[in-house]
């Protein structure tokens, strides 16, 4: 391979397999000094204690650790979250909404050192790979991208295990459980491994946080939400920062097995792949947020609000972070969130969550009017005019075709 110029490279580093194998390649293969940026958003801590001393063994000449959690959950996790977005439906975009912020704070950090170019560990088949290189394209398009999956001759997760081996670099990972695990303050992911055949069940591998729902206590548990402009400010009464509120609900939505899905995706680079993801915490929040929307949001209101969810969730999960349509999506998803504003609760029960109670001083329900008893404020003979003039067309169709 030719050698490059470039001097500096930053590596979006985690210490998992992958990209414990690309500081040594870059050594190899580019006359690069590699600097490693590890974004703390949330993972394990025994792993932040460990990934500078790992890093550095590798071959790289200095790691940086950022924290990023509080910001992470506050300007990318709580604004998404307003929007409704789901991807196909049920994955709350964990991963997908980490990225924008890890490629960031990389950013800025090769531009404060005066690297000349970017790595990171992503593969050529998945969506990762695009949702970096977006951010990198926007950000500092003068930097050079160096994605390692892309180039080298590993071509799998057992000839990594095999080339660390050579390298004398230690890995979790093995060839019996060689699972892609991606962990963050929102959730954790599991793929690879047995969940590559759509057939073969989960184990206990899989999961990483939550218990199973058939192992979760016998007994419900109540949690109470308040919220704010569609944010999270309360839990159980404890006025607590966002990034303080997930945790908690984390460890409530996981002793109770929330959050569990077990999904075939598609892709964006076109293949299907499947997943178990864990996300206890933003599964008791949406579900909240949605309790508050069904009391305060009018009929047009929730349809445009699911129409904004259902492009939103396409826009984060393609990587479409630091576009103007997100920054669009986003301005109309924060004007009808505005009153969204009030308190639920919530029953835990093995694996299910349910809003059993909500108020809200913005709530368009009335008890007056919606009453199946004696009214004072309905007139029921109003809707025999507005049933003429919705049917209207359908009855001018009917006669026309009786002619």
């Amino acid at each position: 391979m030719k050698k490059s110029q470039h001097k500096k490279v930053v590596l979006a580093y985690s210490g998992g397999l992958d990209t414990s194998a690309i500081i040594p390649w870059l050594k190899e293969n580019y006359n690069f000094e590699v600097i490693a940026f590890v974004a703390d958003i949330g993972q394990s801590k025994q792993d932040l204690d460990e990934i500078n001393q790992k890093s550095i063994h590798s071959g790289a000449s200095s790691c940086y650790i950022a924290d990023l959690k509080e910001e992470f959950i506050e300007d990318y996790v709580y604004p998404i979250l307003k929007t409704g977005a789901l991807y196909e439906g049920s994955y709350l975009l964990g991963t997908a909404m980490a990225r924008p912020i890890i490629a960031k704070k990389q950013v800025e950090l090769a531009l404060n050192i005066n690297a000349n170019a970017l790595c990171h560990g992503a593969t050529g088949k998945g969506n990762d790979q695009v949702r970096f290189e977006m951010a990198y394209a926007a950000l500092a398009p003068h930097l050079r991208i160096i994605a390692p999956w892309r180039e080298w001759h590993l071509n799998s997760r057992e000839s990594l295990l095999k080339y660390l081996h050579q390298k004398n670099i230690s890995t979790t990972a093995t060839v019996e459980k060689i699972y892609s695990k991606d962990e963050n303050a929102w959730h954790i992911s599991t793929e690879g491994g047995l969940l590559e055949n759509p057939w073969n069940r989960s184990n206990k591998d899989c999961w990483s946080w939550t218990v199973d729902p058939e192992d979760a206590p016998n007994q419900p548990e109540y949690v109470s939400l308040i919220l704010k402009s569609g944010c999270v400010i309360s839990v159980n009464n404890i006025n607590l920062k966002p990034s303080k509120c997930v945790e908690m609900l984390n460890k409530l939505g996981s002793k109770h097995g929330i959050g569990r899905i077990d999904i075939v995706e598609n892709r964006l680079v076109g293949m299907k792949s499947r997943g178990c993801y864990e996300t206890p915490g933003g599964t008791i929040i949406m579900t909240a947020i949605k309790a508050l929307e069904q009391l305060v949001l009018d009929r047009e209101s929730f349809q445009w609000r699911e129409k904004l969810a259902l492009e939103m969730s396409s826009v984060v999960y393609d990587g479409r972070w630091f576009t103007p349509i997100r920054e669009s999506l986003q301005a109309a998803a924060n004007s009808l969130s505005q009153q969204i504003t009030g308190e639920v609760v919530l029953k835990l029960f093995k694996g299910v969550v349910t809003a059993i109670q909500k108020k809200s001083p913005y709530s368009l329900y009335s008890e007056e009017y919606a009453t199946f008893g004696k009214d004072e404020v309905y007139k029921q003979s109003d809707a025999d005019g507005f049933i003429r003039l919705f049917s209207l067309s359908s009855r001018i169709r009917a006669q026309n075709a009786l002619k």
